[in-house]
């Protein structure tokens, strides 16, 4: 029996792609990972999106002829917001964004909550690029949601979790204030539109109140990277080999300091994250 031995790529533009990283991981095992941090040009939410889908397309050229990727996750709401489309066009392997996987997820859960078919008042946060994109409406129609959608922007979050400060007065004042809109709207379910956003989950559910359930796409894109590979007949050596004798060897690259990627990195992510690449940029 033959398997495909080539890696998934992975991007982001700095470490909330790695909660995408850790699902992959914890559900494909025996599947390679190269993972691309852009964080010497982080974060992507400010920027325009001309200059997001640029550095979508370097970074998934290099994943695809240079890393030799079988299929792309775009780990990066921003990116996916803007670029997913053309990614998905321009290059020969499945590409599959973060967008349409947690929206499904929020739905299911609040459908659920509301013991039907029908899903209540979903909220979502996101970065000034993706909220402004309009990404999330788009998806909810292709998706045929039933339910409310308020969507609600959050800048500054991203720096909070990129200096590590998840917990501290100064964000929870922020997210105080970001999330008003949401609690005022009665949302049940809360998407986490960002891969950053899952560590401030602590945050986020304080302020939110507790019958309002969170929901990462973290999982959700995970188990649509099974089904992509498992329809292309791509799996790796867990499908030859079931038990092999060793786990394979992963890449994280960043476009910034190094050491500062894997302190950062390994403390999200865990132990597979021990040591890192350069990833060099084209500007």
């Amino acid at each position: 029996m033959t398997f495909d031995d080539r890696p998934i790529g992975v991007f982001d533009s700095g470490f909330g792609g790695l909660t995408v990283a850790r699902a992959l991981i914890d559900l494909l095992p025996h599947e390679r990972l190269v993972y691309v941090g852009d964080t010497g040009r982080y974060p992507y939410g400010p920027r325009p999106a001309d200059e997001v889908r640029a550095f979508a397309r370097e970074i998934t050229h290099y994943l695809v002829e240079g890393a030799g990727a079988k299929l792309v996750v775009v780990a990066c709401n921003t990116a996916a917001s803007v670029a997913l489309d053309e990614l998905a066009e321009t290059f020969p392997v499945p590409v599959i964004g973060v967008i349409e996987p947690g929206l499904r997820a929020a739905v299911s859960v609040s459908s659920a909550a509301h013991g039907g078919p029908e899903a209540g008042r979903i909220g979502v946060i996101g970065t000034v690029g993706t909220i402004a994109s309009g990404a999330y409406p788009r998806a909810a129609a292709r998706l045929g949601l039933s339910g409310q959608l308020h969507c609600a922007a959050c800048p500054g979050f991203v720096e909070f979790v990129e200096r590590g400060e998840t917990a501290s007065d100064q964000v929870m004042v922020l997210a105080e204030r970001l999330l008003a809109p949401l609690v005022e709207a009665k949302v049940d379910t809360l998407l986490l539109g960002c891969t950053h956003y899952p560590f401030l989950a602590r945050t986020i559910a304080e302020v939110m109140g507790r019958d309002v359930v969170l929901v990462s796409s973290a999982d959700e894109t995970a188990f649509e990277v099974l089904a992509a590979l498992d329809a292309t007949d791509n799996l790796g050596p867990a499908r030859a080999h079931p038990r092999p004798s060793a786990l394979p060897q992963h890449r994280f690259l960043s476009s910034g300091d190094i050491a500062w990627f894997v302190e950062m990195g390994s403390r999200l992510l865990g132990p597979e994250l021990a040591m890192a690449e350069p990833y060099r940029t084209s500007r």
